[in-house]
């Protein structure tokens, strides 16, 4: 089982081609291949599985959050006959499997996704925000060390020293001077700041959310 691109653990993003290794390897020892796409899919990194980028398909899918759009519990498991049909009638039930308003919603959330072309802009608003961060270092501003991500998963690190990280450190200082200046973000593992938006943020929404950051490590160092 594996994420394509690390969320919590601070949005790693493998090298190209990774997840079709991982899946060879896989085959080679007769061992199903589980993609973790409830942070990566369904657009957010930029296509509708973050799989994609590498053209692998997994043997089981897990989705789940953004599948209704934020606005209703639910997740589903993704897989072809061979591997679903081991499971017979009555071996395996689900209380509040498949709930119909669920779905429904699901539904239309998948509806949205596809018909408003919100992958597209993922890969668009994902780029400009890349380019302005980096902008940003290129422009000699302190505190930005590195910044990672692919479509609207994204990253910065923080330029602190080795092992000084912690919970109150300059990371959070970034994040609460965010919060002040009207942003939210989080920090994850330390240094580490992610940056999730919604896939329908346009481009002067995001040309003020590269402005926010920058004026919040300006403020932070």
């Amino acid at each position: 089982m594996v994420e394509p691109i690390q969320g919590e653990a601070g949005v790693v993003v493998p090298y190209d081609g990774y997840m079709a290794d991982v899946k060879e390897i896989c085959e080679k020892h007769n061992v199903l291949l589980i993609a973790d796409e409830v942070q990566t899919g369904l657009g957010r990194c930029g296509t509708q599985l973050a799989v994609d980028y590498d053209g692998c398909k997994p043997d089981i899918v897990i989705l789940g959050k953004a599948l209704s759009g934020g606005l209703l519990p639910i997740s589903a498991v993704l897989a072809s006959d061979e591997v679903m049909l081991t499971i017979k009638p009555g071996q395996h039930g689900s209380t509040y499997g498949g709930n119909p308003l669920a779905c429904k919603v699901a539904t239309a959330a998948l509806e949205v996704l596809r018909d408003e072309k919100l992958t597209d802009n993922s890969v668009a608003r994902g780029n400009q925000l890349r380019d302005g961060l980096n902008g940003i270092i290129q422009a000699g501003v302190p505190g930005i060390k590195v910044v990672r991500g692919r479509g609207l998963l994204n990253a910065i690190i923080i330029d602190e020293p080795e092992g000084s990280y912690s919970a109150e450190g300059k990371a959070w200082e970034v994040c609460i001077a965010m919060r002040d200046n009207g942003m939210l973000a989080k920090p994850t593992h330390g240094n580490i700041i992610r940056f999730a938006p919604p896939l329908t943020i346009s481009e002067k929404e995001m040309n003020e959310c590269i402005q926010i950051i920058e004026k919040s490590v300006c403020d932070a160092f």
